[in-house]
This record gives structure tokens, C-alpha cells and sequence, in this order.
């Protein structure tokens, strides 16, 4: 094994439920998987992260040490994840790390997005290069800075599935679709994932998530309420387009509900899970799709696959573990990918997906 072609890639997401750790080696047209792990948030930092992603201003104190707690958790991730390879750091070329955002807002006035973590930290700590900071050259070259993991969907599928979309369901959905027609590639976050399925089941349930659809799957749909939500400007933006936990959360739920009549707490429940089905189906060109691949948590919930496929009856509806990648660590392995290709020099974003003026070499180098 070639110890130039090993990255390990780090994501932490908006579901807020730890950081996915993966080894890859991306010499052929199928990428390898050598290793992967989870780490799971402690619940002071899941907290103090939510909270960073939520307030309306931050304190510098609380923001810095949270960073600092992230990265050291980041740097466990790894040590983890070389454990379990038994691969010795110094055969890593370099560690991708997305970092965990806690404010997106490419369509304002100032543009900017924050992804919390210390890189320096981190390369200090593992004794790896660290590429990080990918979202904001795009952003800085007019893009949306999301989703990025569309350039790596189709490295690794388009050859295979010619006419085929990728979904990730983390805390926010996002699509990458491609055909032998169409002219390039479309990618853009469709709307809410398992975020507001997550908020819903911590408050009515006190559960952290719906484990496989169950309690979603005893309740209704209630069709005022799913309309009411589908009402939100978001949906009928054109792409590119990406949204988060700023605009998809617990206060937007709630004003929701308060425009609804009584609806009970499974049915609200089976409505957010309708929700996040439908928006995801109503973003994809079906016309031209035979396979949908699914990854992120929302592989997990059998119900909502069931939703998925009930919208796309004429798609092969599947997650990506039937095309050789594991679901649960499609996006770690994304920002593997994208660190080789900042470190080869090449670019990491797609113009058509985020919008940005042109192709760019995305992030930024922490040498060992």
C-alpha cells in the first residue's frame, strides 16, 4: 500500500450526533474503504455546539473553547480510527476535516459560513497534515460553499450509474444528479433531513431519533399541516441553493404547528418524516433517474425509504452500501477525497452546484 494514497476524512454534520472518522485510498475507479469509526458528542459539547448554532450572537470564550473540545475530539476520532487499521499515522498523507458548522449564510449582504475547528490544533495533535476550510473559497468565488460532496458522488458512481442521484439525509437533505443527457451535474441542499424529525422526537418522545421510522410509522400524515410546511419560500428556490440549522429548526417547527390544528404528537412525527421525503422526490428530475442512492442517518429509517420509494415507484431506491461505499461514512470519505485533491493541486467544487465563478482549489494546508 502505496503511503502517499492514504487520506483519512473527518465530518461531523448537522444532525449534531458525533463525528464519522474514515481511511480511503482513491487509486481506482472504486474508492477503498480501509477504516472507519464513529465518535459520539459528549453531551456538554452536543449542547454547547447546538447552542453556537442557534444563538443569535456567540461570546468569544464559549466559541473558542468549544473549538478547542471539538478538535481534541477530533484528534481521539483519528487516533481511533488508526487503531483500528493498525496503519501508522505516518502513513497518512493528510486528514480532511469539515469541521462542524454552526452558521451558513452565503445569500446575504456579507456572505460567510463557520465551520468550528482549530487545524492547527489538530495537526499538532495527530502529527498529520490537515486540509481544512473548504467551504469558503467557493463562497469567496460567489458560491454557495454546499454542498461540496457532489464532486465526489460522481467520481465514485457516475461512471457505474449513468443515470442515477445520490441523497444524503444528515440534519439537512442534499441531492447530486446526474444524466447521460443532461449538460452537467445538479446538486443543492433540498431542505430539512432528520433535523426536524430529531428536534420532534427529543421533545414529544424524549428519544434522540426515530429508530427506523417506528413511532412515525403508528402515526398519520396530516396533509394541512405538510402543506403548511411545503409553504416555506426555501422549497421553491431555484438551485444552487443550501440552507442549515439557521432557518430548519425548533422555532420554525413550532410556528408551523401554531397554524395547524390539534395534531398529535406521532402525527407530527409521520408529517415531518412525510416532509423530508416529499421535498427530497419533488428536487430530483425523475424523468431521468433509474437508481437513487441514500446515505447519511436517513438510510437508518425504514420508514422514510419507504416514503421515498412510494414517491419513485419506477427507481431502484437503495442505500449506497449496494454501490460499495458504506452509507454512514459517504461524507467522511467526500473530504478524504476533496484533501487529495487540494493537495494534488486540483479543483474540489462543481460551478453548476454552488454557483461559484469557476472551478477552485478548495481549503486550506496545516503541515505536519
Amino acid at each position: 500500500m502505496n503511503d502517499q494514497e492514504i487520506f483519512a476524512g473527518l465530518m461531523s454534520g448537522t444532525s449534531l450526533d458525533g463525528v464519522d472518522a474514515a481511511l480511503a485510498k482513491f487509486q481506482g475507479e472504486l474508492p477503498e474503504t480501509i477504516a472507519t469509526s464513529f465518535t459520539p458528542f459528549p453531551s456538554d459539547l452536543k449542547s454547547k455546539l447546538h447552542n453556537l448554532a442557534v444563538a443569535d450572537s456567540w461570546r468569544p470564550d464559549e466559541l473558542f473553547a468549544a473549538e478547542s473540545q471539538l478538535t481534541l475530539l477530533y484528534a481521539e476520532a483519528i487516533k481511533d480510527l488508526l487503531n483500528n487499521s493498525d496503519i501508522d499515522k505516518s502513513r497518512i498523507r493528510a486528514i480532511g476535516c469539515h469541521g462542524q458548522t454552526i452558521r451558513h449564510r452565503p445569500a446575504t449582504s456579507w456572505p460567510y459560513t463557520c465551520q468550528l475547528t482549530n487545524p492547527s490544533l489538530l495537526a499538532e495533535k495527530t502529527g498529520i497534515t490537515v486540509v481544512a476550510d473548504f467551504r469558503r473559497r467557493d463562497i469567496a468565488a460567489g458560491g454557495e460553499g454546499a454542498p461540496l460532496a457532489p464532486a465526489f458522488h460522481t467520481h465514485a458512481l457516475q461512471n457505474r450509474f449513468p443515470n442515477c442521484a445520490v441523497v444524503n439525509i444528515g440534519g439537512i437533505a442534499n441531492i447530486t444528479q446526474w444524466s447521460e443527457t443532461a449538460n452537467s451535474v445538479v446538486g443543492f441542499d433540498c431542505g430539512p433531513g432528520n433535523m426536524l424529525m430529531d428536534a420532534w422526537c427529543s421533545h414529544a418522545f424524549q428519544q434522540s431519533w426515530d429508530q427506523g421510522g417506528q413511532i412515525a410509522r403508528t402515526g398519520s400524515i396530516n396533509h394541512a399541516l405538510l402543506q403548511e410546511m411545503k409553504r416555506e419560500p426555501f422549497f421553491s428556490l431555484p438551485a444552487p441553493k443550501s440552507t442549515g440549522r439557521e432557518l430548519f429548526n425548533h422555532d420554525w417547527l413550532q410556528a408551523n404547528l401554531q397554524k395547524a390544528a390539534s395534531v398529535s404528537d406521532k402525527d407530527i412525527l409521520a408529517t415531518l418524516t412525510e416532509l423530508t421525503a416529499q421535498t427530497i422526490c419533488e428536487a430530483l428530475n425523475a424523468n431521468t433517474l433509474t437508481n437513487l442512492f441514500v446515505c447519511g442517518g436517513g438510510v437508518h429509517n425504514l420508514f422514510l425509504m419507504e416514503r421515498l420509494r412510494h414517491h419513485l415507484p419506477h427507481v431502484l431506491v437503495q442505500g449506497t452500501d449496494s454501490a460499495g461505499i458504506d452509507p454512514d461514512f459517504m461524507e467522511a470519505m467526500a473530504f478524504a477525497w476533496l484533501a487529495m485533491r487540494t493537495l494534488d493541486g486540483l479543483p474540489g467544487n462543481i460551478p453548476a452546484v454552488t454557483r461559484a465563478q469557476g472551478e477552485r482549489i478548495l481549503g486550506a494546508i496545516y503541515p505536519a
